[in-house]
């Protein structure tokens, strides 16, 4: 049986409250719709399915409301509206492209992270954890670890605050929790994180969150990316979200 609709305009059905003793299997409100019984633990057809018609018909229990001809008209209308809207609604399950499964992952938000003071206070690496400290986030920082701007180092700092080393995970995203990369230049690291949609976007130092490379292209992968200056690729990483603690 599909579901029925609750957010329609005009008739959705008789909601029947049981008073005193409930009847097996029913529960104590459910709905009666075009024959269809819906509530909690429901899925079934009314034995009469004409059992509307009646109750809202001009001989049935309804007019004892003394609402008027013009009431039980409207209602009968609505009746039958809805019945052509259960024929015609359509059971529509989301549909994520091949490229958009993570559905643990945080949304872009460019607008949240691009204002001041949150921007210059938060980092790349903020930024790809979705932590917000205000305090310009390091790798391990916050469990008392240092680096030295190796793809070694930085990682074991980052696993000090929780991250998880993955990689071999080739840009698919975990079942919990969400995907950040780590790259390298001579002189610095960065960090992108991939998104609801699939792609990656990341956040250059006090500068705002982006979606583009260094090409002003979408993200599919960071390891073919346009990223400047940052040509060495480390490796991916995991962020379980609550468990991670960077200062």
């Amino acid at each position: 049986m599909l579901p029925a609709p609750e957010s329609v305009l005009g008739y959705r059905g008789i909601t029947i409250e049981q008073l005193g003793r409930v009847s097996r299997g029913l529960p104590k409100v459910f709905r009666v719709a075009n024959g269809d019984l819906i509530g909690e633990g429901l899925a079934h057809r009314a034995a009469d399915e004409s059992v509307e018609d009646f109750i809202c018909g001009t001989k049935g229990p309804i007019r004892l409301l003394q609402l008027g001809d013009r009431f039980t008209e409207i209602v009968q209308r609505g009746i039958k509206a809805y019945l052509e809207l259960r024929r015609n609604y359509p059971l529509r399950f989301p549909h994520w492209p091949s490229r958009n499964r993570c559905l643990c992952a945080p949304l872009y938000e460019p607008a949240w992270w691009n204002v001041f003071p949150r921007q210059g206070a938060n980092n790349c690496y903020n930024y790809g954890t979705n932590y917000r400290t205000d305090t310009y986030a390091q790798p391990g920082r916050a469990a008392g670890v240092t680096h030295n701007l190796t793809c070694p180092t930085v990682t074991a700092a980052a696993v000090a605050d929780a991250l998880i080393d993955r990689p071999s995970a080739n840009n698919r995203c975990p079942a919990e929790g969400h995907l950040v990369a780590l790259v390298l230049a001579p002189y610095d690291y960065h960090w992108y994180r991939k998104g609801r949609n699939g792609y990656w976007t990341h956040k250059m130092g006090g500068s705002p969150a982006t979606n583009l490379d260094n090409s002003g292209h979408l993200i599919a992968d960071p390891r073919s990316a346009n990223r400047g200056a940052y040509t060495t690729f480390c490796t991916f990483m995991v962020v379980m979200h609550g468990h991670v603690k960077i200062r």
